[in-house]
């Protein structure tokens, strides 16, 4: 919810300076795109231990499960 006031002051802290209505949201499509993918990096990074541990834990069950030969 902060973020929104945030937004809402940055718009208008810009429009009260002069600058240009169309400055402002490029201002903003420019701004959110940049967080957007920031956190879609911080997701990541901090998914990665969790990522690591479930490939390990595949590793280990498809050593320990190997197929058993049948001979008949």
């Amino acid at each position: 919810m902060l973020e929104i006031f945030f937004v809402i002051g940055f718009f208008m802290m810009l429009l009260l300076t002069g600058i240009s209505i169309l400055g402002v949201l490029a201002a903003l499509v420019v701004g959110t795109v940049a967080m957007m993918f920031a956190g879609l990096f911080v997701m990541a990074f901090k998914l990665l231990p969790w990522l690591l541990l479930a490939v390990v834990v595949v590793w280990v069950w498809r050593a320990v499960k190997r197929p058993q030969l049948r001979r008949y």
